[in-house]
C-alpha cells in the first residue's frame, strides 16, 4: 500500500504548544491595557470581574458535576473563572510585579492541564498508528498468501492442460496405427476420443 505523505508546516507543528502562552500573555495584555484606561483602583471594575469570575468558576462546577458532566465545558468555564481573575488583579493593581506573577502561574497550570490532552492524544495516535500498521500488515500477508494461491492454481491448470494435450495427441497418433482398440482404450478408463470413433467407423 502506498501512502500519501503530507509534510505539515511547521506553524502547524508549534500553534498547540505555544496557545496556553499566547492566551494567558494575551489577557495580560488586555487587562494592562484596561489598566491605563482607568481600571487602577476601580473598586467597581475589581467587583465586576471578581462576580464573573466566581460566576465561571460555579459553572465549571455545575458542569463538571451535572448529570452530563462534560469536561469540555468545565474545562473551559475554570479557564473563564482564572481568565478573569487574572483580569481584575491585573487591571486593578497599579504594578507590574503581582500581576507578571500571577501571569507565571496561570501559563504554568495551563501548560500543566494541556499536557494531560496531549499526553492522551499522543496515546490515541500511537494506538490508531499501530492498529493501522498491523492491519496494513494482515492485509498485505493476505495478498501474499492469495497471490501465491493463484500461482499454484495457474501452475497446475497449465500444466494440466499441457497433460490433456499431450493425452490427446498420444491418442490421436496411435489410434492412426494398425492394430489400436479403442474398446481396450475404454477399459483402462481413458475416454474415447470423438476423433478415434470417427475414425474406426471409416
Amino acid at each position: 500500500m502506498n501512502e500519501q505523505i503530507i509534510a505539515r508546516h511547521w506553524l502547524a507543528l508549534i500553534a498547540p504548544k505555544a496557545a496556553p502562552a499566547l492566551a494567558t500573555s494575551t489577557v495580560l495584555i488586555l487587562a494592562r491595557i484596561w489598566n491605563a484606561n482607568g481600571a487602577e483602583h476601580s473598586v467597581g471594575n475589581a467587583v465586576l470581574m471578581t462576580a464573573l469570575s466566581l460566576a465561571a468558576a460555579a459553572a465549571g462546577v455545575c458542569a463538571s458535576i451535572g448529570r452530563a458532566g462534560d469536561p469540555v465545558i468545565a474545562g473551559t468555564a475554570f479557564a473563564a473563572s482564572g481568565g478573569l481573575a487574572l483580569v481584575g488583579v491585573a487591571g486593578y493593581t497599579d504594578g507590574l510585579s503581582l500581576p507578571l506573577l500571577l501571569w507565571v502561574l496561570a501559563t504554568a497550570v495551563a501548560y500543566g492541564l494541556a499536557a494531560r490532552y496531549w499526553r492522551d492524544d499522543r496515546r490515541t495516535r500511537v494506538a490508531y498508528e499501530r492498529h493501522v500498521s498491523d492491519r496494513r500488515d494482515e492485509h498485505a500477508h493476505i495478498e501474499r498468501v492469495e497471490a501465491l494461491r493463484a500461482g499454484a492454481q495457474i501452475e497446475v491448470a497449465r500444466t494440466s492442460a499441457a497433460y490433456a494435450e499431450q493425452l490427446a495427441q498420444a491418442l490421436i497418433t496411435r489410434a492412426v496405427l494398425p492394430g489400436f482398440d479403442s474398446k481396450a482404450v475404454e477399459a483402462a478408463g481413458l475416454p474415447e476420443l470423438p476423433s478415434v470413433s470417427i475414425g474406426k467407423e471409416y
